[in-house]
């Protein structure tokens, strides 16, 4: 049997980047960065599983973290080491348990708002601040049970962008975007139970780029205040005016803070 491999984009030459993108999106959100970096860098952005054009969501199984880290395996083996992670949201998360599982072959990682909600919950039993994201998961998955993905899409994205942005996306995007979410409740159970802890991160030596938005939900800067604490080499930088989805809102910024980190190194 073949072994089940992801899409990804492939530009530049140079030491390895990877790139990792979030939840209801695909490697294209990077393309601007991989644009600006090509020509120092060798920069993969891959397709997470059900995202794109990589396989499938599995639904032989329950899908964990890990996963997307095995099935990021043969990007990560191309690039070669030591390389630099990228991540925004669900992809920061896959990112961090991959540097968590294999640190010597990581050299710096730029995060976008993780969202390990686990840790969370392993800090505080809820009621806590990721009540309102398993409100969200809740809710969009009735509305799947009920066949209706325009409205758990527009649940999930007006969380993460404010409400009525769903309204405010071009009519040609949302039909993507809705056929995405159909693995919300797979996206959310990784992360809600991700075992790794965080001490595990505390470990990582590595230069971390730590990137949060000024207007993003409290579940996800609840989890930037407990893995800025913990990561003993990180660099936090807020951006007054974007949220969550600042990478793909406002890549200009975001892009800028990633490359300028890197020249650091």
């Amino acid at each position: 049997m073949k072994p089940v491999e992801p899409f990804f984009r492939d530009t530049g030459a140079g030491p390895g980047i990877v790139c990792f993108h979030a939840n209801a999106s695909h490697s294209a959100q990077w393309r601007e960065l991989q644009d600006d970096l090509a020509a120092n860098f060798r920069v993969l952005a891959l397709d997470s599983w059900g995202a794109g054009k990589s396989p499938p969501w599995p639904t032989d199984r329950v899908v964990t973290l890990s996963d997307e880290v095995a099935l990021a395996e043969p990007v990560l083996a191309t690039a070669g080491q030591p390389l630099i992670l990228v991540g925004h949201s669900y992809g920061a998360a896959v990112a961090l348990v991959a540097a968590a599982q294999n640190p010597d072959r990581v050299r710096a990682m730029a995060l976008y708002e993780p969202t390990l909600f686990a840790l969370l919950d392993a800090e505080t039993p809820p009621p806590n601040a990721a009540d309102a994201i398993r409100e969200v998961v809740a809710k969009a998955r009735l509305s799947l049970e009920a066949g209706d993905l325009d409205s758990a899409a527009e649940r999930f994205i007006d969380y993460w962008m404010g409400a009525g942005a769903w309204e405010q996306i071009p009519s040609q995007r949302k039909p993507a975007i809705s056929a995405s979410v159909v693995n919300l409740p797979g996206w959310a159970h990784a992360l809600l139970n991700e075992p790794t802890p965080l001490q595990a991160f505390s470990a990582l030596e590595l230069p971390v780029l730590y990137m949060v938005g000024k207007h993003s939900p409290a579940s996800s800067r609840a989890v930037a205040r407990l893995l800025i604490r913990a990561l003993p080499n990180v660099e936090c930088v807020e951006f007054e005016d974007l949220g969550h989805m600042g990478p793909i809102t406002h890549p200009g910024p975001v892009n800028t803070a990633i490359m300028q980190f890197i020249e650091r190194l």
